[in-house]
């Protein structure tokens, strides 16, 4: 990986396996003190074992504000800043319209935005003026999907969001990004998508194949290196072209 983020510090919420987990391995091996979150402690300690290079796990759920704080005191402590921050914690059921219930909405919005919307803003006092922080949407965002209504709309919301925060934030000079990944093999999918669907979710991709971690992983480093330095308040979609007809 080199030493693209050489001396740096970053976050990545929701580290602890998925996208998160791509995300974090390729910061570290690019030199990188990264902190993760999550909300299972034993998932937590094994992922900073897999990641290495000094990882730091700290046990928070991305929905409550106490725990953004406590992350974020945490980091402070300890490290005294941060240069990149990935708020890529997020929630996802299938729910079909006519069946949506409140508490499915509740959840939806309350990790996906709220929470993803105060993780930004609490970190403010420990930003490095410059930094980089890097969303995680989906394409979900601008491509429909069944029963996904709700979870779609966050990510619409989350590319609005950041539409605004270049402006409300320019004189910090912080770069602020969407990572949209297509259909991507982690955890989190196969507990929704059987095993089997997966070769014909491939077979709709024009690159032939799902995403993984790793792909997220790579992309989101360019987004977090100076490779990057003159790119803010862009959605970039890393799904092998399956949104683009």
């Amino acid at each position: 990986m080199g030493n693209k983020l050489n001396g740096k510090v970053a976050v990545v919420t929701g580290g602890s396996a998925g996208i998160g987990l791509g995300i974090a391995k390729q910061f570290a091996e690019a030199g990188a003190l990264v902190y993760i979150t999550g909300r299972r402690q034993n998932e937590l300690d094994k992922a900073a074992a897999e990641i290495g290079h000094g990882a730091i796990a700290v046990q928070a759920d991305a929905s409550k504000l106490a725990d953004l704080d406590k992350l974020y005191e945490t980091v402070k402590q300890n490290s005294d800043h941060i240069d990149v921050l990935v708020l890529n914690a997020g929630f996802y059921e299938f729910m079909k319209f006519g069946e949506i219930t409140e508490e499915h909405f509740d959840k939806s919005y309350n990790t996906n935005v709220r929470g993803l919307l105060f993780a930004f803003q609490k970190a403010l006092p420990v930003l490095q003026d410059g930094a980089s922080i890097i969303l995680t949407g989906s394409i979900a965002a601008s491509k429909g999907i069944p029963s996904m209504s709700v979870y779609s709309s966050t990510k619409v919301a989350i590319r609005s969001l950041v539409r605004g925060w270049i402006i409300d934030t320019k004189e910090r000079g912080f770069r602020i990004n969407v990572l949209s990944p297509g259909h991507t093999l982690t955890p989190g999918l196969s507990g929704l998508i059987p095993a089997e669907a997966y070769e014909g979710i491939a077979g709709t991709i024009p690159m032939g194949r799902m995403g993984t971690p790793d792909d997220m992983g790579k992309t989101a480093l360019f987004l977090a290196s100076d490779d990057s330095g003159y790119i803010t308040g862009v959605e970039l979609a890393v799904d092998g072209g399956v949104a683009q007809y």
